[in-house]
C-alpha cells in the first residue's frame, strides 16, 4: 500500500513550489495561485467523461432513483457540499441528490481517524440505503484508492447500481468497478499531499457540472435560470421575483401577483403569464412536459396555432 501511495501525482512533491516556504507572502500567493489556474484545464481534459456520467445519472434519475455522494475527508465534504446545496437551487427533495462521508456527519466538522479505510462502513452504507438499479452511486477520492469508498462501489454495483468514480490520478483502482471513472489530473499538490487545494478544486467543479447538467436535463432550469428555486428565506423570495420579471418582462407588482397565484413558484409562475392558463391547467400542462417550463410553453404555442 506505501509503495502503491507514493506512486500517486498527487503524492509527489511539487518542483515548483519546493522552496514555497521561504517565499515572501505575496510570492506565496502567486505560486498558490499559478496552481490553481492548471485545474480548469485538467478538468476540461475529462469533458467527454463528465458528460458520460451526466447521462448515467440523468436516466437514472428518470427512473425515479437517486444521485448519491460518498467519499472520505475533504472528498466526502465536497459531496455533502454539492448535495446539500440542490433542495435550495432546484427544488428537489433531499433524497435525491445526496452525501455520505465516511466516519458519518461528525467527520464534517473533526477528523475521524482510520474511518478511510474501514470496507465494511462502506459496504455497509451501501446496504443501509438500499440502493438499486435506479440508483448512481458516485465515489470521490482523490487518490483513487480508498478502500471505503471502493468497497462501498463494489457493493452497489453488486446491487445493480450505477458506479460513477472521480479522483485525481490516472490509471487508478476505480477504474477497476466503475461504469466510468473520471480524473482530472492535477498533479503534484501546492503542499505534497494536502489534496485539499489542487484536487478538491478539482473535484469541486466536477460534481458542481455533474448536478447541475443533470438537473437541467431535468426540467429544472429555464434558460439559463433557476426557476425551480425554493424561495425559503427573504433573499430568495426576492430573486424569485427578479427570475419572473427577467423570464417575463412584467413590473415587480405583476411578479408578485403571479407567484402569490402560482403558490411561490417560480416556474408556474412564468407559465401562467407566458400562457393566460389557470394554475390547475397550468400544472397539469407542465406534467405532460416533464416539468421542462420551455417545452410546456411550445406546447401551447402550437396547441394555440393549430
Amino acid at each position: 500500500m506505501k509503495e502503491d501511495l507514493a506512486s500517486l501525482a498527487t503524492e509527489m512533491v511539487n518542483q515548483e513550489t519546493k522552496n514555497i516556504d521561504q517565499c515572501s507572502t505575496l510570492e506565496m500567493v502567486e505560486l498558490i495561485n499559478r496552481q490553481d489556474a492548471l485545474v480548469a484545464g485538467a478538468v476540461a481534459a475529462e469533458k467527454e467523461k463528465i458528460a458520460r456520467a451526466v447521462d448515467l445519472i440523468s436516466a437514472c434519475l428518470e427512473r425515479g432513483g437517486r444521485l448519491i455522494y460518498l467519499g472520505a475527508g475533504t472528498s466526502g465534504r465536497l459531496g455533502v457540499l454539492d448535495a446539500s446545496e440542490c433542495p435550495p437551487t432546484f427544488g428537489v427533495e433531499p433524497e435525491l441528490v445526496q452525501g455520505h462521508i465516511a466516519g458519518g456527519d461528525v467527520a464534517l466538522r473533526t477528523p475521524v481517524e482510520g474511518c478511510e479505510d474501514d470496507e465494511e462502513a462502506g459496504a455497509a452504507l451501501i446496504d443501509q440505503l438500499k440502493t438499486g438499479p435506479n440508483d448512481a452511486v458516485a465515489g470521490i477520492t482523490a487518490s483513487g484508492r480508498t478502500p471505503f469508498v471502493l468497497a462501498a462501489l463494489r457493493r452497489a454495483k453488486e446491487r445493480g447500481s450505477v458506479p460513477i468514480g472521480l479522483c485525481t490520478n490516472a490509471r487508478s483502482r476505480l477504474e477497476e468497478v466503475c461504469e466510468v471513472t473520471i480524473a482530472p489530473l492535477v498533479g503534484p499538490e501546492v503542499i505534497s499531499g494536502s489534496t485539499r487545494m489542487k484536487s478538491g478544486t478539482a473535484q469541486k467543479l466536477v460534481l458542481n457540472t455533474l448536478s447541475t447538467c443533470a438537473m437541467i436535463k431535468m426540467g429544472k432550469v429555464y434558460g439559463n435560470l433557476m426557476v425551480d428555486l425554493r424561495a425559503s428565506n427573504q433573499k430568495l423570495q426576492d430573486r424569485a421575483r427578479r427570475l419572473v420579471i427577467h423570464a417575463t418582462g412584467v413590473n415587480e407588482e405583476r411578479a408578485r401577483e403571479l407567484l402569490e397565484k402560482a403558490g411561490g413558484q417560480v416556474k408556474l409562475a412564468i407559465l401562467l403569464e407566458k400562457t393566460g392558463l389557470e394554475p390547475e391547467a397550468a400544472r397539469g400542462l407542465l406534467e405532460e412536459n416533464g416539468g421542462h417550463l420551455a417545452r410546456a410553453i411550445a406546447a401551447k404555442e402550437e396547441k394555440g396555432n393549430a
